[in-house]
């Protein structure tokens, strides 16, 4: 593959004399610079793979939450209403 950069004159001055001091042309020490750059990258992770540690490890125990969450939202609201009605 053929690819054109545009660089900096003053980049392109080192990289010209970086090239004639290692023997090594151009293209092959850019093509070394982006090996060394993509060996050293941390790849991006995913949100499961970011939070994997944390699933399930705060669980309610009730394995059935999402099946009944409207009777456990009915229920939390039943006991908030209860609690605010013995305050007053």
């Amino acid at each position: 593959m053929t690819l054109s950069v545009r660089l900096e004159s003053d980049l392109e001055r080192q990289l010209q004399a970086d090239s004639t001091d290692v023997g090594l042309s151009k293209s092959e020490i850019i093509k070394q610079s982006l090996e060394a750059f993509f060996a050293t990258r941390v790849p991006k992770k995913s949100a499961y793979e970011l939070g994997k540690h944390l699933f399930g490890r705060y669980g309610s125990g009730q394995s059935d939450v999402s099946q009944n969450r409207r009777h456990y939202l009915q229920e939390a609201a039943h006991e908030k209403h209860r609690k605010s009605s013995n305050l007053g």
